[in-house]
């Protein structure tokens, strides 16, 4: 139902209760927090009888989380059409969220219609609609949207992290050259924030990570050297409280490979506001692309990069995480070709004859 009606959070399922971000949480005893879910299972939002917008993360697009969305327009979630999921598409592609970042929030919410009907406590999914149609699908052979950078871009990118900044301190600055040395390993921005100081590790006689991927799949990375003296660096400088000459701290195997300023783990968003900072002050090199820079751009430099030096498609299948070579081939092909391998400039040669 739409208009100025009020919804009525009605998912218990089993013995835990939907939140209205789409998580479960246990039962329990009654009361608790306007902030998350309480205890008794009441969604956050939910205090005293009224009833507020669900919480959810600082970013762009805050108003604009499904269950947020719904409950600022009085729809039920569980009585929602595909015309408001359309109507929800159609406000994010107004905030200027991509057509990726569409595309992925739809599939979230198409998997937990999923599962309510499955469960009985929806009719239907108003998120299964036709990607292609709302042009969400990139066809077959398109050329990604993914910034592709170049080596020169790269290193210029390292500098600038390395480079002291006003307002930073020195262990602002060696985290930041680590951030960068880990990404062009090809790992996930999610893969980063997840790692612990106990998944470097040495083995085969080299340093190396444990990462875990998609599907709770764990994968060995082995450190380049530049990104090992990079994460060393920043260990050392962190342990030691941020100079380079106090005796370090035994440091914690469980606790976060990096911390923010407050000690806390890493959140997606710092990540990509961090790399953007970075591509700006970098100057020249990455002027035309540092508003568009994100942390998969050098997941694909390590992908593009290694199989035109040579390495076989199975061997970054293995180091980026990919469930199927298949996958890796596409990333490698979709790319923006290197412009040697392009018939372009004997055209032009051929116009200046």
């Amino acid at each position: 139902m739409s208009g100025g009606a009020s919804w009525s959070p009605a998912w218990r399922v089993g013995n835990g209760d939907v939140s209205p971000g789409g998580a479960t949480s246990s039962g329990g005893s009654s009361g608790g927090s306007s902030s998350g879910s309480s205890a008794g299972g009441v969604p956050g939002g939910v205090s005293a009888g009224v009833r507020t917008p669900p919480p959810a993360a600082r970013g762009r697009f805050r108003a604009l989380h499904w269950f947020r969305w719904c409950a600022n327009r009085g729809i039920d979630p569980l009585a929602a059409t595909s015309a408001h999921v359309k109507a929800w598409l159609a406000d994010l592609d107004t905030a200027g969220a991509a057509p990726a970042t569409r595309d992925r929030m739809l599939a979230t919410v198409k998997a937990l219609y999923t599962h309510l009907a499955d469960v009985g406590l929806a009719a239907g999914n108003p998120a299964a609609l036709n990607r292609r149609r709302l042009g969400l699908a990139t066809p077959a052979g398109n050329t990604t949207g993914t910034v592709v950078l170049t080596t020169a871009q790269v290193r210029a990118l390292f500098t600038a992290a390395a480079r002291a900044r006003r307002g930073a301190s020195l262990v602002d600055t060696a985290r930041a050259a680590a951030v960068v040395g880990l990404f062009t390993l090809g790992l996930r921005v999610g893969e980063l924030c997840d790692l612990d100081r106990g998944d470097l590790h040495v083995t085969r006689g080299r340093r190396a990570l444990r990462v875990r991927g998609k599907g709770g799949k764990t994968r060995v990375v082995y450190l380049h050297e530049s990104a090992e003296r990079a994460l060393l660096d920043y260990l050392r400088i962190r342990d030691s409280g941020g100079t380079t000459e106090t005796r370090p701290a035994k440091p914690d195997p469980n606790g976060p490979l990096l911390v923010t300023r407050t000690g806390g783990r890493y959140r997606r968003q710092a990540v990509w506001q961090l790399l953007r900072r970075l591509a700006t002050a970098a100057g020249e090199p990455l002027r035309d692309v540092a508003g568009a820079m994100h942390p998969h751009a050098l997941r694909h430099f390590y992908v593009t990069t290694a199989v035109e030096a040579g390495a076989q498609l199975v061997h970054v299948q293995a180091d980026v995480g990919h469930t199927s070579v298949d996958t890796t081939e596409q990333v490698y092909n979709n790319a923006a070709r290197d412009p040697g391998r392009s018939a372009v400039d004997l055209v032009g040669d051929a116009l200046r004859t």
